[in-house]
């Protein structure tokens, strides 16, 4: 059953190849090279499992920075390769305790956490994934995915070949392409499935594993400097002195200000007095 599915897939993609795109081809010799021929030569094609595992776990630890360098050291030890790794910490707290006027305690709280994306050899998987289980207070989560690319690759596999024989019988002249740039396009659709395989590849042989640990929220304490500057006056009562002071200095600069004024104050003395002996001698008149 499973010969007669193969052989009808190779069938249609033979099919698809030799029509190629707009009818920009034509068969030149309808010979030996029949669609059954290829098709039964595929059928002989055995797909290999290609089984493609990715992972991932969540956990707690007690110290975020020290399980990212054991997990990168099991990594190197398991011919396995760190991708990604990315740690950071964030303020969810923060209180000031003033204790002098130019000193506080600031009280923080804040968490870390961490995100390290690692490949892995498919067939350490399981030992990776239960040394570093063993690294946290406890697991989160934790999964495991298998993904079958057998037929992928397999159809990859036949329609690459197709091609191939097709470009072949293109340069003995037994297929004549009429449009340059269908075989440009042939090509790079070779290229393309070449390079997709080779991605199943990878992925069948490392698995990607990606990790999330964290650790409780962690209490730092620090002395700094206070950064309100209305915590810096002065005392009430050298504040007091200082007003007085102030106000003294005021009232000499006013004394000051007037005595630069003499001259005004002499004519405005001068006239009060003239217009004040005016009115008495206007008064005594009409008497």
């Amino acid at each position: 059953m499973k010969t007669r599915i193969f052989i009808a897939i190779a069938a249609i993609a033979l099919f698809a190849a030799c029509k190629g795109r707009n009818g920009s081809y034509e068969i030149a010799n309808n010979g030996n090279s029949s669609n059954a021929d290829t098709a039964s030569s595929s059928a002989d094609t055995v797909a290999t499992a290609k089984l493609v595992k990715t992972a991932d776990m969540s956990f707690k630890v007690k110290n975020v920075q020290q399980t990212g360098d054991s997990i990168s050291r099991i990594t190197a030890k398991l011919s396995g390769m760190v991708t990604h790794y990315q740690m950071g910490s964030s303020i969810e707290r923060s209180e000031d305790i003033r204790l002098s006027t130019d000193s506080v305690m600031r009280v923080s709280a804040f968490n870390t956490t961490a995100d390290m994306t690692v490949k892995i050899p498919s067939e350490k998987l399981e030992d990776f994934m239960n040394y570093v289980s063993h690294m946290g207070i406890y697991v989160t989560s934790r999964k495991m995915d298998i993904e079958n690319k057998s037929l992928d690759y397999l159809s990859a596999k036949l329609k690459l070949k197709n091609r191939r024989e097709m470009v072949a019988q293109q340069k003995t002249g037994k297929i004549k392409i009429k449009d340059p740039a269908a075989v440009l396009w042939l090509k790079d659709d070779m290229i393309d499935g070449q390079i997709n395989n080779q991605r199943i590849d990878e992925a069948v042989n490392y698995s990607v594993v990606s990790l999330t640990f964290y650790r409780s929220n962690t209490i730092y304490k620090e002395r700094i400097a206070n950064d309100d500057p209305s915590a810096y006056k002065m005392p009430f009562g050298n504040r007091l002195l200082m007003a007085l002071s102030n106000g003294w200095y005021l009232f000499a600069e006013l004394i000051l200000g007037l005595a630069n004024l003499w001259v005004l104050i002499l004519v405005g003395a001068g006239l009060w007095i003239a217009f004040k002996t005016y009115k008495r001698k206007f008064s005594a008149l009409k008497v």
